[in-house]
C-alpha cells in the first residue's frame, strides 16, 4: 500500500492588508493564519498531514499561483472577508477572477461566508446588500433543504442547526446548476454545491471554522455598526455578550453562559461546528489527492 504523501493545502485571505491587520490587532492571527491553523488542525484530528500555504490576492502586485501550481494543490479554501461583493472594488474582482482560476484547476474547493459569495460570482452568480439586515453572533435555525439532504457536505448534520455567522450581505442569484443545500428566514443561500468548469465548490454562508474566542474578538470589531444597528442597547451590554462569548471559549461546560447566549450544545463541540469542513477535507480532499497519488 502506497503511503499517504502529506495534503497540500491553499488558504486564499479575503481581507487586504489594512483590513487583515486590524483584524490581528483585536484577534491575535489574521483570518488567513487562523483559517490554516485550524485546517491543520482538522486534518491532524483525521491523522493526516497537512502543509498549508495562504496568498493574499487582494495585494495588489500579489504573487499567486496558477495553473499547474494551482493543481498541484489537493484542496483550496477562501476565508471571509470584511469587503462587498457589490461595490465592485478591485480587491474584490481580483479574488473573483483567482476563484475562476480554482474552478479551472479542478481542485476541490471550499469557502465560508465571503468565500461562498466569491465562488457563486466566479460561476455567474449574484451577491447583494440583504436586504433584511446583517446575520451577526450566532446563525439560527439554518435547516438542510430538500435538495440538501442526503448532501455529503453536511454528512452528520441534524436537519436543523445554529452556526457562528457574520455577514451582511447574501448570494442573492445562484449559478447555473448550483444546488442550494441549507438555508434559514433570514438568508435564502447558507450553504450550496457549485460546478463550474473543471471544479466543485461547497461553501457555506456561516462560519464552521470560528471558535467562540474568534467571534468575540470579530464583535468587539464591529461593536459601533451593532450599537447603530440595535443589536445592542449600549456599549456595556455589547461587552458583557462578548465577554460571555469568551468565557464560553474558556470553559463550554459553562451551563449559564450558554444558556444566557442561547447556545446549544451541538455549536458548543466544535467537531459538530466544522462539520462541513470537516466533510470537505474528508470527502472532497482526501478522496481526490488519493486519486492522484494512485495516478
Amino acid at each position: 500500500m502506497t503511503a499517504m504523501r502529506p495534503l497540500r493545502l491553499l488558504v486564499v485571505e479575503g481581507n487586504p492588508k489594512a483590513m487583515r491587520e486590524r483584524h490581528a490587532a483585536v484577534s491575535g492571527q489574521t483570518p488567513s493564519a487562523f483559517y490554516a491553523d485550524i485546517l491543520s488542525g482538522l486534518a491532524a484530528d483525521e491523522t493526516l498531514e497537512a502543509t498549508v500555504d495562504v496568498c493574499f490576492p487582494a495585494d495588489e502586485g500579489a504573487n499567486l499561483p496558477d495553473g499547474s501550481d494551482l493543481a498541484s494543490y489537493d484542496g483550496v479554501a477562501i476565508t471571509g472577508s470584511g469587503l462587498n461583493l457589490w461595490k465592485a472594488e478591485r480587491e474584490s474582482l481580483v479574488q473573483v477572477d483567482f476563484a475562476r482560476a480554482v474552478y479551472d484547476a479542478g481542485v476541490p474547493f471550499f469557502g465560508s461566508c465571503w468565500g461562498l459569495q466569491v465562488a457563486a460570482a466566479a460561476a455567474g452568480g449574484e451577491v447583494k446588500l440583504n436586504p433584511q439586515g446583517r446575520e451577526i453572533g450566532i446563525a439560527r435555525a439554518i435547516h438542510i433543504t430538500d435538495a440538501g439532504r442526503g448532501h455529503p457536505l453536511h454528512a452528520g448534520r441534524t436537519q436543523v442547526f445554529d452556526a457562528p455567522a457574520i455577514h451582511s450581505d447574501e448570494v442573492a442569484a445562484v449559478p447555473p446548476g448550483a444546488i442550494v443545500t441549507a438555508t434559514n428566514d433570514l438568508c435564502a443561500v447558507q450553504a450550496a454545491e457549485i460546478r463550474h468548469g473543471n471544479g466543485v465548490f461547497w461553501g457555506v454562508q456561516f462560519h464552521p471554522e470560528y471558535t467562540f474566542a474568534e467571534l468575540g474578538g470579530i464583535l468587539s470589531r464591529y461593536t459601533p455598526i451593532m450599537l447603530e444597528e440595535g443589536f445592542f442597547r449600549d456599549g456595556e451590554e455589547a461587552a458583557g455578550y462578548i465577554t460571555d462569548l469568551v468565557a464560553l471559549d474558556a470553559d463550554p461546560g459553562r451551563k449559564d453562559v450558554a444558556w444566557r447566549l442561547g447556545v446549544a450544545p451541538s455549536v458548543l463541540d466544535p467537531k459538530i461546528r466544522r462539520t462541513e469542513l470537516i466533510n470537505w477535507l474528508t470527502l472532497q480532499v482526501l478522496p481526490t489527492a488519493s486519486a492522484r497519488l494512485r495516478g
